[in-house]
């Protein structure tokens, strides 16, 4: 028997309030999963987790003045950041993404604290966003302590300034220059009551930066500000605000801890990789292709690797060959598969991705292979 007209209408309007419903279902889902990765911090001390494996906190101790942020997936950055503070003593607050244990709040699945002596590499990537309109520095900060602790203040505090803005200064005074990294820095020596600080200041802003904690933490032992049997036991990114700050931002984000043999140079105990990137791509709009070839020049095998880099902003990748990737966007590290684990000593390996990108495209300002600087060609 056919259905009357009235009841095909009836049949047809039930499956598009149907259809409705799941459309509206769906949104609802979509902003609930934004909602869940961007999460607005605004108690002093607050604090969430990013990734599933970094702790991102407000950490606001010098001011009773408001301090936002808001945690994204690959960072955070600063929303409300009132009041200020005298330029020439403590910062305001320290909001900062970090691998470790900060007063016993340790980051899920983290194997910090580890003792250097055990520590091969401790690769590193980091990508910034500035603002000219505020008092402060861009700092990676990198902890030190004779033992595994996890809570209250260490004895050593390492501090990489990627960018200062206005009149201030790190703790102490210069104590001259050295190259770290493949970077040259001014360093300073001092003691901020509580701790030694060892820091590094770059000559200009520096946007990112993939390079190896180990190699300033090394500074610091031969300095004598640190030994091989103490403990890394957190590393730290975000801005020391002094006047205003809103806007600053960390954009991406990612540490590792490596222990025992890296397989790179056997005569250096930092395992010390010799290596060049030839990042090759084929750009369209709204997407590209990159081909990169890492080629081991150093006198060893690389036995086992991992190439670390910072995509800019807007890029993300959709897929990719010959190489497992640690993210799609942001700080990113990529690491052989099973067939091309071993660079031989002059030889290399090839990987590629295909991305998206909105805006202009550019490519990562720099690799580093096992937490080694590359060079580029």
């Amino acid at each position: 028997m056919r259905p009357s007209t009235h009841h095909a209408r009836s049949a047809r309007g039930l499956l598009g309030a149907l259809l409705t419903s799941l459309v509206s279902l769906a949104a609802l889902l979509t902003a609930a999963s934004v909602a869940q990765a961007d999460t607005s911090i605004c108690q002093p001390f607050g604090t969430t987790t990013i990734q599933g494996r970094y702790v991102v906190q407000n950490n606001r101790w010098g001011t009773s003045a408001a301090q936002c942020i808001t945690a994204t997936d690959s960072g955070f950055r600063i929303t409300q950041a009132d009041g200020s503070v005298p330029t020439n003593g403590a910062p305001k607050s320290y909001p900062s993404v970090y691998n470790g244990c900060h007063y016993t709040n340790c980051s899920p699945g983290t194997n910090l604290p580890a003792q250097l002596s055990t520590i091969s590499t401790a690769p590193s990537s980091i990508s910034y966003s500035y603002v000219g309109d505020a008092v402060y520095d861009a700092a990676y900060d990198i902890w030190l302590d004779p033992t595994p602790r996890t809570d209250g203040v260490n004895r050593t505090e390492i501090m990489i300034w990627f960018n200062r803005v206005g009149s201030i200064q790190p703790i102490g005074s210069p104590v001259g220059n050295a190259n770290v990294g493949g970077r040259d820095w001014q360093v300073w020596s001092g003691n901020n009551g509580s701790n030694d600080v060892l820091s590094f200041v770059a000559p200009s802003a520096v946007p990112s930066w993939s390079f190896d904690v180990m190699d300033f933490a090394r500074q610091a032992v031969s300095r004598g500000l640190a030994q091989n049997s103490w403990y890394l036991t957190s590393v730290q990114a975000g801005f020391e605000p002094w006047q205003n700050g809103a806007g600053l931002a960390v954009t991406s984000f990612s540490s590792a801890v490596n222990t025992g043999s890296s397989g790179g140079d056997p005569g250096n105990p930092g395992g010390s990789t010799s290596c060049k990137v030839a990042y090759a791509t084929n750009v369209w709009p709204g997407g590209f292709t990159a081909d990169v070839t890492v080629a081991n020049t150093g006198s060893s095998p690389v036995n086992g690797w991992q190439l670390a880099f910072a995509l800019p902003s807007g890029q993300r990748i959709t897929n990719s060959w010959n190489a497992n990737l640690s993210a799609s966007s942001g700080a990113v590290t990529a690491s052989n598969v099973s067939h091309n684990g071993q660079i031989a000593a002059g030889g290399q390996v090839t990987f590629g991705f295909q991305g998206t990108v909105d805006g202009t495209f550019a490519k990562p300002a720099g690799f580093s292979l096992n937490g080694n600087a590359c060079t580029t060609v």
